[in-house]
C-alpha cells in the first residue's frame, strides 16, 4: 500500500460503531420481551436503556450518508477523476438495487417480519 493511501482509522471506527448501533435496533422487536406492547419511545412505559438504543439509531443515517460523502471526497481528493468517481458511485448505486431485488427481497427467511411479529404477539 502507498503511503499516502491509509485508510482513515476513525472514519472505519465510526463506521462499525453505527453499524452494530443499527443492528440492536434491527433485532430488538425479536429479542425485547415488550417490544410489541410499547413504544420504545414512549417515556411513561420504557426505560432508560430501551430509550436511548432507539433513540440513538436516529442518526445512524445520517451519519451514513455523511460518511459516504465523505469517502467519495476523500477518493476525489487523492487523485481520482470525476468520471471515474461517478462510475464508481453509479455502478456502487446499481449493485445495491440489484442486491435488495434479488437477495434482500428473497432472503433464506421463508417467514415474514410481519408474519413473524404477529405470531410472537399472539403467542404472548
Amino acid at each position: 500500500m502507498k503511503p499516502g493511501r491509509a485508510r482513515i482509522d476513525s472514519i472505519d471506527l465510526l463506521r462499525g460503531i453505527v453499524m452494530v448501533v443499527m443492528m440492536l435496533d434491527h433485532t430488538r422487536d425479536f429479542v425485547h420481551n415488550a417490544a410489541l406492547r410499547f413504544d420504545p419511545l414512549d417515556l411513561s412505559q420504557t426505560n432508560t436503556l430501551l430509550f436511548l438504543t432507539r433513540w440513538i439509531t436516529h442518526y445512524c443515517a445520517p451519519t451514513f450518508v455523511f460518511l459516504a460523502g465523505t469517502g467519495a471526497y476523500l477518493q476525489f481528493a487523492r487523485g481520482k477523476s470525476k468520471s471515474e468517481m461517478s462510475r464508481f458511485l453509479v455502478t456502487r448505486g446499481l449493485w445495491l438495487i440489484v442486491l435488495e431485488f434479488t437477495v434482500v427481497r428473497r432472503s433464506a427467511f421463508s417467514v415474514s417480519t410481519r408474519d413473524f411479529l404477529a405470531s410472537c404477539k399472539s403467542s404472548g
